[in-house]
């Protein structure tokens, strides 16, 4: 484990099982929550070391320069595996350690399901996302065997939506745009790659655009959550919104 930031608590994590995860699934989202004053950060689960660029040691300057980018903090980086994360009972307890001492109300991390087809989730996305929500209950237990106070994460939503999957709420992240798109260019060895033939900046542009597209707006970031979401104020669902159906 590298990397542990002093600061104590957190509004939110987004917790990813590679170095470049977050700001893919959530960078847009990150941005602009900090555009709004909260604090926000991220959690790595492996160095990403089988990536075709790269390795550990520039990953980890890449994920530097981007967390920056974003306005986010690097909590800590694991390393556990890339390419073969798995859930166990000691990565949940020091995940769980984590969370206990960052006491984050919102935690973001990948969908915890396989998908299909061409299209099928990375295995260790979805390890990510179980690892994640194990770690949470451990956290929440008063017997765990765990340093600090217990804790209870108000909830947790997913991101990197498998095919079929419709996401639960869209973040307009358009205002935010460029900076996303800086944050991902940090990452050269994996999305500026001239050895790489796909180009992923299209891509995740285009993705992003399918994700507002759906929510009416221009860019998106889509997250899902597994649990109905309690609404107080059923016209905040609508204050701001731009009701031009043309």
């Amino acid at each position: 484990m590298t990397g542990m930031n002093d600061s104590p608590q957190y509004d939110l994590l987004s917790i990813g099982a590679h170095p470049d995860d977050v700001e893919v699934g959530t960078g847009g989202v990150l941005i602009d929550l900090v555009s709004r004053g909260y604090k926000c950060g991220i959690v790595i689960l492996t160095q990403g070391e089988m990536g075709t660029g790269g390795t550990a040691e520039i990953r980890q300057r890449e994920l530097a320069r981007a967390a920056e980018i974003m306005g986010v903090d690097v909590v800590t980086t694991f390393d556990w595996g890339d390419t073969r994360l798995e859930d166990s009972y000691e990565h949940r307890l020091e995940l769980a350690a984590v969370i206990r001492r960052t006491r984050p109300k919102l935690i973001l991390c990948p969908y915890p399901h396989v998908g299909h087809g061409r299209r099928q989730s990375h295995p260790d996305h979805v390890a990510a996302g179980i690892i994640t929500i194990n770690a949470a209950n451990l956290a929440a237990l008063k017997k765990a065997d765990l340093p600090d106070e217990r804790h209870l994460v108000t909830r947790i939503l997913h991101y990197f939506l498998p095919h079929g999957v419709t996401p639960t709420m869209v973040v307009d992240i358009t205002p935010h745009f460029e900076q996303w798109i800086n944050a991902l260019k940090a990452h050269e060895s994996q999305f500026m790659n001239p050895e790489k033939s796909k180009d992923y900046i299209e891509s995740l542009t285009a993705m992003a655009r399918s994700f507002g597209h759906q929510a009416r707006c221009r860019y998106g970031q889509g997250l899902v959550s597994v649990e109905p979401i309690q609404i107080r104020d059923l016209m905040m669902l609508v204050e701001g919104q731009d009701t031009d159906q043309g």
